[in-house]
């Protein structure tokens, strides 16, 4: 049994965006292929991610010197600990599937901020004499994307920095195995915007068998 972290980053629902509509394609297809997996469905609009301020730093300072967590202030508690919670759950985990639109070329940034979550040294990376290796060697993961635009070839392609920042983080932490599905140009041909959508959905079902 698989343990699938469904993670979304999108304030509509599946009624309202294209990204939304495929992820929920995909994972209702994978729960069908995969009954025995369990699904842990994570709306980052919903959860409490905490940003990395300075009570976060403060927190870490003292648990490095030698301070015990209940020697902690009240809001660095609640932080730190959270942002533990976040990690160990993400460790835990066997595989990722991350649902997003795109934004300005990139993501929503409460995503950044649950990366910020998770990007734990010791935990998903570790350092060497030779750089910096990843722990989570036995891991997956897939990126769900709608983008309005075309953005797979031509000048476009050097625009799009989400996927891409996913695929460097995911190498970062050692995952070895990173899919994209994209949903693009629904904005730019407006009348062909639902045969996109259907081809996605239809691909997403597809991709549910092998994932």
């Amino acid at each position: 049994m698989a343990k699938v972290l469904y993670i979304t980053a999108h304030p509509h629902n599946d009624t309202q965006s294209y990204s939304m509509a495929v992820g929920k394609a995909f994972i209702d297809s994978y729960t069908e292929v995969n009954p025995s997996d369990e699904i842990i469905p994570i709306d980052l609009y919903n959860e409490e991610i905490p940003y990395i301020d300075a009570d976060v730093f403060s927190g870490w300072g003292k648990l490095r010197s030698g301070q015990d967590f209940s020697e902690l202030y009240a809001e660095e508690k609640v932080k730190v600990g959270r942002l533990n919670e976040l990690c160990e759950q993400f460790i835990s985990a066997d595989k990722y599937v991350f649902v997003t639109p795109l934004w300005n070329f990139s993501f929503p940034p409460i995503l950044k901020a649950y990366i910020d979550a998770v990007a734990v040294a010791g935990k998903t990376f570790k350092y060497t004499e030779q750089g910096p290796v990843g722990l989570l060697t036995d891991k997956k993961a897939l990126h769900i994307q709608a983008r309005g635009g075309i953005y797979s070839e031509g000048p476009a392609a050097q625009l799009e920095m989400g996927h891409r920042y996913l695929h460097v983080i995911m190498q970062f932490f050692g995952v070895p195995s990173f899919e994209g599905l994209f949903v693009e140009g629904h904005n730019a041909m407006p009348d062909k915007a639902n045969e996109i959508k259907e081809n996605a959905i239809a691909r997403a079902k597809d991709l549910s068998h092998t994932f």
